[in-house]
């Protein structure tokens, strides 16, 4: 990880403004539950329209709070930051009602590359799901925030 990290307004900053254009996460019902420099934690109940043919939530769904969990976290240091590669394992199934959260763990970041971990468990405290995001920074430019001078 990089030793300087931007003052918790600055992240707050970027995480509010990524949230904010993130329409399709708050249209799944995703609710911020946390965030500092290189984490996040993402929740999302399981609604009827996310259940699949054996009656459990598509993976798809998981897939999703685990993505933005890291779309959070990698974007919360400033720069623009998109996914170079993901992987998921799912380990059990999420039930329909339940409420899943996302916990993401920056694991490595140096230059414009970083490693984030995120785990999604269920109401329960079971694990759901593992997930590893590579991101990329697009530039090394922070994005403006709203504090920043135009």
């Amino acid at each position: 990880m990089n030793s300087a990290e931007p003052p918790a307004s600055v992240v707050e900053a970027h995480v509010r403004d990524i949230w904010q254009r993130d329409s399709a996460s708050r249209d799944m019902g995703m609710q911020i539950e946390a965030f500092a420099a290189g984490e996040a934690t993402v929740s999302m109940v399981v609604r009827d329209d996310m259940i699949n043919a054996h009656g459990s939530c598509h993976g798809c769904f998981i897939f999703a709070v685990a993505d933005t969990a890291f779309e959070l976290a990698c974007n919360s240091h400033g720069p623009v930051s998109v996914a170079a590669d993901c992987q998921i394992s799912f380990l059990r199934p999420g039930k329909p009602g339940e409420k899943l959260t996302a916990a993401a763990t920056e694991t490595y970041r140096r230059g414009r590359n970083g490693i984030y971990d995120i785990v999604v468990t269920g109401e329960d405290g079971a694990t759901v799901a593992v997930f590893r995001g590579k991101s990329r920074q697009l530039s090394d430019k922070p994005r403006p925030t709203p504090e920043d001078p135009q």
